[in-house]
């Protein structure tokens, strides 16, 4: 803990005092980011550039509250294509529809929002449209040779038995 500055010494060397005794107590060793370049130190000045880098790591958006649905619609849209199964893709069009269905009863403040709900069979059919075909099994649970059991089965020898 600081103590209190003494009437009589001055605020800067008083301030260069503390600093020097905290560097030998070694409280700014491993600080992170240490010999790392300043990011943006050739960027113009901005008043509010701790408010930006805020807002950026806290995820938050100043957007109207139609036009975050609008993002947040086009970026579940996107993200269908990449789903892993067809439930998943009916999950996210069921969230994001029931966001619409309820910006649609009540709308926010803002622009309009001009969205409909999206139509999860149609959703569905591109996701399996943008799907790659599924390959054919080596061999197919049918042929002769699974059945017998043997690789060595050759078809022009025919069992009797």
């Amino acid at each position: 803990m600081t103590e209190r500055k003494p009437p009589e010494v001055p605020f800067d060397s008083w301030v260069d005092r503390q600093i020097d005794a905290a560097a030998a107590r070694g409280e700014f060793d491993d600080l992170p980011g240490a010999g790392k370049p300043l990011a943006a130190i050739d960027a113009p000045y901005d008043e509010l550039w701790w408010v930006r880098r805020k807002m950026q790591t806290e995820g938050i958006s100043v957007l109207p509250p139609t036009l975050a649905l609008r993002k947040e619609a086009e970026d579940t849209m996107a993200a269908i294509e990449r789903a892993r199964s067809e439930r998943e893709v009916r999950r996210m069009v069921t969230e994001i529809n029931a966001k619409i269905v309820a910006a649609l009863r009540m709308p926010p403040p803002g622009p309009v929002l001009g969205l409909r709900p999206f139509d999860e069979e149609e959703a569905v059919a591109r996701w399996r449209a943008a799907r790659p075909e599924p390959a054919a099994p080596a061999n197919p649970v049918g042929t002769d040779a699974r059945r017998r059991g043997s690789s060595r089965w050759r078809p022009w020898r025919r069992r009797v038995g």
